[in-house]
């Protein structure tokens, strides 16, 4: 019979073992300090208004458009003041989730006209907007903060672009708003359909005017990371005088133009 040849065996080396165990729970605790340290990084960590934007928070924030209880969490959490108002409206017009925010002149969180009453996860979104994209754009492009927006309005029992059939708009439910305008703090009003403008208009770069373009661009764009769907007057001339701002569920990112 053939004979096999044995292989030589290895001594098990328990010392190797408990140094790679070290090094593994090593980084495992570093991991779970970053992240403690990082929340915005950290899906088990809870949303903040102010928290900063990280790989989590699109995924929270798809998780705020749900509503309900766990978003007034989040602004209980975040300190902002609101009402929460009865339930409105019948049929596709529901509007279950009402909540009104506090006056905060502070955080821009006041309104003009003064009944915005929306979901809370639009009135979240807005809170999240100014305190990280619209506040820091006006400090940087126009050296003055926002006390007020001016809105067109919030909820309206029609569907889209006022069709007479279709899907219904956000606006029907009340999650929804739309942005006319901004007060600053030094009075100055900047207005969508005055202040936005094409980026080849003729109009001389450095100008008040150009400041105001490049607020109200900024601004776009930061709302696309917190909203469903923002529309400006760059999607139709429907919009030329608003920033459209809705929560609909649409799972991670959004509908931006």
């Amino acid at each position: 019979m053939p004979r096999f040849a044995r292989l030589p065996t290895r001594p098990f080396r328990a010392d190797i073992l408990i140094v790679a165990l070290f090094v593994i729970g090593g980084v495992v605790l570093y991991g779970l300090d970053w992240l403690a340290r990082h929340p915005e990084h950290d899906p088990r960590a809870p949303l903040t208004i102010e928290q900063p934007a990280g790989w989590a928070t699109a995924t929270k924030l798809a998780h705020l458009r749900t509503g309900g209880p766990d978003c007034r969490t989040v602004l209980d959490r975040s300190g902002i003041g609101f009402e929460t108002l009865d339930p409105a409206g019948e049929g596709a017009c529901l509007r279950a989730d009402r909540i009104l925010p506090l006056r905060d002149d502070a955080a821009g969180l006041t309104f003009a006209p003064a009944r915005a009453d929306a979901t809370c996860a639009v009135h979240a979104g807005l809170a999240r907007w100014l305190h990280n994209s619209v506040q820091p754009a006006a400090e940087r492009h126009l050296s003055s903060r926002v006390v007020r927006i001016e809105q067109l309005g919030t909820a309206n029992c029609r569907r889209v672009n006022g069709a007479a059939t279709g899907r219904w708009s956000e606006h029907a439910t009340g999650n929804a708003i739309d942005i006319a305008g901004f007060v600053l703090a030094d009075g100055r009003r900047v207005r969508v359909l005055s202040d936005w403008r094409s980026e080849n208009d003729g109009r001389g770069a450095g100008t008040d005017d150009d400041d105001r373009a490049a607020f109200l661009r900024e601004v776009r764009d930061g709302a696309c990371d917190v909203f469903g769907t923002t529309l400006s007057p760059d999607y139709n001339a429907l919009h030329a005088d608003h920033l459209h701002l809705d929560q609909a569920a649409r799972g991670l990112g959004g509908y931006c133009r």
